[in-house]
Order: C-alpha cells, then sequence, then structure tokens
C-alpha cells in the first residue's frame, strides 16, 4: 500500500488532459492513499480541481524555476514531500529528473536514458512515433496504441494495478469559473443560439486545417443558422483573423472571436454551452473531449494512433497522403503539393460529417448524456480522387 504517490507530467494541454484516466484508475485502486499531481503552472486550471487527486504541485517552467539552482531548490522541495511512489508519465529530461531524484521508494515510468539508472522500472512509451533509420533514409513510425492506454500499461506492470477505471478524459472546473463562462457566453448569444466553436490554430503548421476552408465552414454554417464562435490563446489571433477576412459573413452578429480572450478553464466552460467542436489536431481539441461535446477534427501530420480524441462521440478526418503521417512540422513538399495532406481533406466532407454529429445530438455539451467507457472515435480516410 502506498501513503503518498506523485504522478509527474509537466508538458502541453493535451498530455496533461490524456493522464486524468491514469488518475481516476489510481484514486479508485488506492483510495485511502495521497495522491499528488505535479503539472506546468501555467496549466493548473486543467487539473487543480480535478476530483481524484489531493494536491496539485506546479512548476514554473518559464518562469522562476527555469534556472538550474531554482530547478535543484524544487527537487528538494519534492524531496520534502516523501513520496512512496513516483509515477513519471512524460519522457522528458525535466520530467525525468524530477523523479529520478525525488526520493522516492519506489520511481517507475518512462524516462531519458541518464535518469533510468534510478528508476526501479521503466516502461516503453510505444504511443510515440518514432525516427528510425532504414539505410540512408529516416523512417517515420507512429505510436501503435492510444496514450491513454500506454499510461494504463505503466500502472499495471510497474505498479501492479489489476483494475482499470477507464471514463475518459476529465476536467473539472470551479462554479466561479463554470459562471464567468456562462456569461461571456450569454452576453455574446441567445439562450436558443445553437453555436460551434472553432479552434483552428494548432503547435504545428502541418496541424493546421486551411483557413480558407474553415472560413467556409463558417459561412455555410451561418447560412445555416449557427452561431460561430472563433476559440484559441493569444498565439492563434494573427491567423485567426487571416481566416476571418476570408468569410463573406465576417461582419454578421453570429460571428463572435473569442481568441487570446479566455483561460483554460473559461474555455472548458464556454464549451459546455456550444454543440459542436471544429477543431484541429491540439490541446483544445482534448478539453473538448473531457468536456463532453461533438468533435470533427482533421489530422493531416499527426498520427492517429496515439493521441485521436479518446471518445465515441468525435469524427476524425484523416489525410489521403501516402506520406501521412510524416511527423513533420514544417511541409517539404512544394507547390501545390504543399500541405497536401490537408488541403485534399475537403469542405464538402468536413461539413457531412459535422451535420452528422448535429443530426445525432443537436444540443449543447452539458445536457448531452455522457458515456463512460465508450472512447472509440470514428476514423473516417478521404478517399483519395
Amino acid at each position: 500500500m502506498y501513503k503518498k504517490i506523485l504522478v509527474i507530467n509537466l508538458m502541453h494541454i493535451g498530455d496533461l488532459m490524456l493522464v486524468t484516466p491514469a488518475l481516476r484508475t489510481l484514486r479508485k485502486n488506492f483510495p485511502e492513499s495521497y495522491i499528488a499531481l505535479l503539472a506546468d503552472k501555467k496549466l493548473s486550471d486543467l487539473v487543480a480541481y480535478n476530483k481524484n487527486i489531493d494536491e496539485c504541485v506546479l512548476i514554473d517552467k518559464k518562469g522562476a524555476d527555469d534556472h538550474f539552482f531554482s530547478f535543484i531548490k524544487f527537487i528538494f522541495k519534492i524531496r520534502k514531500k516523501n513520496f512512496d511512489l513516483v509515477i513519471n508519465l512524460h519522457r522528458n529530461e525535466r520530467a525525468s529528473a524530477i523523479a529520478a531524484f525525488s526520493g522516492a521508494k519506489k520511481t517507475v515510468g518512462y524516462s531519458k536514458p541518464g535518469f533510468s539508472i534510478f528508476f526501479d522500472k521503466v516502461m516503453p512509451n510505444p504511443s510515440i512515433a518514432q525516427h528510425l533509420k532504414d539505410g540512408f533514409k529516416t523512417k517515420y513510425v507512429p505510436g501503435s496504441q492510444h496514450q491513454v492506454k500506454s499510461h494504463f500499461d505503466v500502472l499495471r506492470e510497474a505498479v501492479g494495478i489489476e483494475k482499470i477505471f477507464d471514463d475518459g478524459l476529465e476536467m473539472w472546473i470551479p462554479k466561479e469559473i463554470e459562471d464567468e463562462a456562462t456569461n461571456i457566453f450569454k452576453n455574446n448569444f441567445k439562450s436558443d443560439d445553437k453555436v460551434i466553436a472553432f479552434n483552428i490554430g494548432a503547435s504545428w503548421i502541418t496541424k493546421r486545417w486551411i483557413d480558407s476552408y474553415f472560413a467556409e465552414c463558417a459561412d455555410r454554417l451561418i447560412e445555416k443558422n449557427f452561431s460561430i464562435a472563433f476559440l484559441g490563446g493569444p498565439m492563434d489571433i494573427e491567423i485567426v483573423n487571416s481566416c476571418i477576412e476570408k468569410m463573406k459573413h465576417k461582419d454578421n452578429q453570429k460571428t463572435k472571436i473569442f481568441t487570446g480572450k479566455l483561460t483554460l478553464g473559461q474555455v472548458a466552460g464556454f464549451l459546455d454551452n456550444c454543440v459542436l467542436f471544429l477543431t484541429t489536431d491540439s490541446g483544445p481539441m482534448h478539453i473538448g473531449v473531457a468536456r463532453n461535446i461533438p468533435i470533427v477534427t482533421m489530422f493531416g501530420a499527426s498520427p492517429v494512433p496515439g493521441f485521436y480524441p479518446y471518445d465515441e462521440k468525435d469524427i476524425l478526418i484523416q489525410s489521403p497522403e501516402p506520406c501521412h503521417p510524416c511527423g513533420n512540422h514544417i511541409c517539404p513538399r512544394i507547390g501545390d503539393e504543399n500541405m497536401a495532406c490537408m488541403k485534399k481533406i475537403s469542405v464538402d466532407s468536413v461539413m457531412k460529417y459535422i451535420f452528422e454529429l448535429l443530426d445525432e445530438y443537436g444540443q449543447k455539451a452539458k445536457d448531452i448524456k455522457r458515456i463512460c467507457g465508450k472512447n472509440q472515435m470514428r476514423c473516417c480516410r478521404i478517399i483519395k480522387n
């Protein structure tokens, strides 16, 4: 029996959301244990109110803790907490170092080689794509299973847990943030408006669907009497503005822009009031999964098996290109073939699946019954002409 457990994931929005099923499984198997999660401070909205943990330990990766001596001081802070078990769920240097020198009685999970000698059991992460040498070339090999499943493998094989509790991705927000998001919604839309949220940004250019395609989707939906809410962070403002400039109905009162204006908690609460989420492969996509909203997403360079939207309600549209997935952050092809993986996912095909989900659900996400354990989305591969 472990009295104090620390789970570590210091990566991005999506990575952190994909840890939440493992937290539920730990809580169910160790109901009396003290469970803490170590995460990046700027992402605290995502997990600070998680009902399966007792504490959210935060590290300021880009601020106060982003120096060698402050990082060493942070590790000593972790050591003073006297954890019995540390589970590292992301294989990067910073997380591996904290786990390795945490002083825990048992340390398991993913690790960089230099720190793995301090782990009791190191696990592979088959969800992560690899670049393997193939003669003089490098071959890109996508991951073989979803990241949630790989985290469960760590709990089974390294911790000894036999019973898995997979209720999908989870995110809680406090009532005050929920009220803020609801008020933002009410101040911009009527109570009977059917609002479709758009997230057009992504960390890689090759994960972004074409902005003119998003613009056309928005125009068609407005013509069908739907309202459009553009989400995204401050880094997405430029591409959202570019997209809106391509819309016929950019000045229509049904077009609203929230890009760079909402916290992560407010995004979650806002999505509760929307009927569908059209998004790239991105962190907000996984927030949408956690908030139970039907999703249509387009995957270009992204490998599908490891990081698809983890919910049965969702539809993933996959590129027809033979080079998909490539994992490249910049497309190496030129001319008309540049970003062909996204260009050949047509507006017509995306609209088809949008209306399929609207016909099936068609109500606010908060009013849709959540079915736990149904996590296999529908993958639709576009047929190449």
